[in-house]
């Protein structure tokens, strides 16, 4: 017999904030659309003449899909800029993508079906292939995949939009299974007071929604949708990522006095803008953010950042039908460069697994992506597409203060290569004509083990090093941090990760090159003492943490971090290590300990 949930009673859940701020207001629920899924889908057989007719309902369909999402793409363009529009570029791409229309047409020829049912195979594969991927950004398209073949699907079965959004009458806070950047387009923004999601992740499109807006969001609530009722009063809390039901009158007072502190941080932390990240005995940090594409330099611009410490590339090559020519990337490069100089904008390689690669290249799928023909291995391989994005750079360096950095690097024989392919760019533009810069300062991510332990012999050969966490730790400690039954098991302040940290520094500044640090610990309020005690020089994160970041930095003395350092070098047990660290933060800057 199921336990009875009496409604009228506080219910707290918990899941990622993704958006600060916090508001009350009225549920308005939006239950899991079930995509259609190929088993849902009538198959008929079909015969050679009937191949004809198919073709043309395809076509239509497709013809009739384009036009509801350029209409879309203009609503939300109208409702909150062209930057924010873009997300239906990549739909736009999918819809035109050879690998996914040539599947259909393979299916329809060979098994003698119709096009619904063929279709909704090659999708299901495609948005599949995406969803199964090693990096979150690039797995959260997976979203775009299938938003833009449900669509077409939808109109070859000729069915309508499955949610209504024009039902929301009042205020709501929003709480959806997930957001679709179709289901985004037609919300009115006067009519949503926050957003809660049972899905979704610091990129997904209702991550990206909300923070466009200024409203509280709350993601990854796994079941709420299922546990509550429209109508009923609410409290999202996007500051320590949780929603209450039925909020008691003393949890109201006592968000009421939370959020007036948060508002006079907040405060405090905008006139922090253009001070330096400094200790208080004066040691000096440079912040850097992280970006996806040149449409977030504003971002970095507001939140205080000293230039780029990562630009992933990865959002030029996606969901292509051809790769992107070397004016395309010089352009998107160039713009980002001019724009932050004289600040360095240091650009990542492109960095993507096989099977991210379908729409571009026929690679076989891979059992385990995380260690297989991925970043580096695929541009040493794939050396005409690496030579286009080398050149772009170079060119690039000359009008804007541009670095670059080679990821997943594990050993010298990879870095060798690399370099050699370069200094033949480098020849081709000079022997071209084409201005490029020539010193361009050239560095490396340690991201596996083995380039952490061999940093004595890399850092000979590089400008500097960027030590990506995500990928260490989760290499370090055999852990995917994905995975919701090992998820404990990730730990940034394990020891061993923290050893493999420190040796990293230990011989950059032993060959007088510096380190910066460009995954999540960069801007985990915990990490950051830590980080600076080891001897990072750079502290790069998503702009939104940079005055977070910058706040404990002023906030701390160099000989505290250096002594958190040294504790967590000789533990031998990374819970000591997160203790000490709380300790330390709860004392040089105890309000932000209170929403970690």
């Amino acid at each position: 017999m199921s336990e009875t949930v009496d409604e009228t009673q506080e219910r707290i859940f918990t899941g990622i904030p993704v958006s600060h701020g916090a508001c009350t207001g009225p549920l308005f629920v939006v239950p899991e659309t079930a995509p259609t899924r190929p088993g849902d889908v009538p198959q008929y057989a079909i015969s050679e003449a009937d191949l004809t007719e198919q073709v043309r309902r395809l076509e239509e369909a497709l013809i009739k899909t384009r036009e509801q999402i350029y209409a879309l793409q203009q609503k939300l363009g109208d409702q909150l800029g062209a930057d924010e529009a873009r997300i239906f570029d990549a739909q736009l791409l999918i819809l035109d993508d050879p690998t996914l229309l040539e599947e259909v047409m393979r299916t329809m020829r060979t098994k003698k079906v119709n096009v619904e049912y063929a279709f909704a195979q090659a999708a299901d594969k495609f948005a599949e292939a995406f969803a199964s991927l090693s990096d979150q950004y690039l797995r959260e398209r997976a979203a775009d995949v299938r938003d833009a073949t449900q669509r077409v699907l939808k109109n070859l079965l000729q069915e309508g939009e499955p949610v209504d959004f024009s039902r929301i009458k009042t205020p709501s806070i929003l709480a959806a299974y997930d957001l679709t950047p179709t289901q985004t387009a037609q919300l009115d923004k006067n009519l949503i007071l926050g957003i809660a999601t049972d899905q979704g992740s610091q990129t997904s499109h209702s991550a990206i929604l909300a923070r466009s807006l200024g409203l509280p969001a709350v993601t990854g609530l796994k079941d709420v949708t299922r546990r509550v009722r429209a109508g009923q009063q609410a409290l999202l809390d996007g500051y320590n990522g949780q929603l209450i039901v039925n909020p008691s009158p003393s949890t109201l007072f006592e968000y009421g006095q939370r959020i007036r502190k948060r508002r006079v941080l907040d405060v405090k932390l905008a006139e922090l803008r253009e001070a330096p990240a400094a200790t208080l005995d004066g040691a000096r940090v440079t912040l850097s953010a992280n970006i996806e594409s040149k449409d977030e330099v504003e971002e970095v611009i507001r939140n205080g950042a000293e230039g780029v410490g990562l630009f992933r590339t990865e959002y030029l090559f996606l969901g292509r039908r051809r790769l992107p020519a070397e004016e395309e990337q010089y352009e998107a490069y160039r713009e980002v460069a001019e724009r932050l100089r004289p600040h360095p904008v240091i650009i990542r390689t492109l960095d993507i697994g096989g099977d991210k690669m379908i729409a571009v290249h026929d690679a076989a799928p891979e059992h385990n992506p995380f260690l297989g023909w991925r970043a580096i291995r695929i541009c040493l391989q794939e050396r005409d597409m690496f030579r286009t994005q080398l050149r772009a750079i170079l060119r690039a360096a000359a009008v804007g203060n541009v670095k670059m950095m080679y990821p997943m690097i594990s050993g010298i024989d990879e870095l060798n290569q690399a370099n050699a392919l370069l200094q033949e760019c480098k020849e081709e533009l000079r022997d071209e004509g084409v201005a490029f810069r020539p010193d361009i300062e050239v560095g490396i991510m340690i991201e596996v083990p083995s380039a952490a332990i061999q940093a004595p012999a890399l850092a000979k050969r590089v400008s500097f090093f960027s030590i990506g966490t995500n990928d260490l730790v989760q290499y370090t400690l055999a852990v995917d941090r994905l995975n919701p039954r090992i998820a404990h098991l990730y730990e940034p302040h394990h020891p061993a990760v923290i050893q493999l940290i420190h040796r990293t520094i230990r011989a950059a500044h032993a060959h007088d090159i510096w380190t910066g640090v460009c995954g999540e610990m960069a801007g985990d309020p915990l990490m950051v003492p830590l980080l600076l005690g080891l001897g990072a020089d750079e502290l790069s994160a998503a702009p939104r943490r940079l005055p977070e970041v910058k706040y404990i930095i002023r906030r701390l003395r160099m000989e505290e971090a250096r002594q958190l350092a040294h504790f967590a070098l000789s533990s031998e047990n990374s819970q000591e290590v997160l203790e000490r660290a709380q300790l330390l933060l709860q004392r040089v800057a105890p309000e932000l300990a209170e929403e970690e």
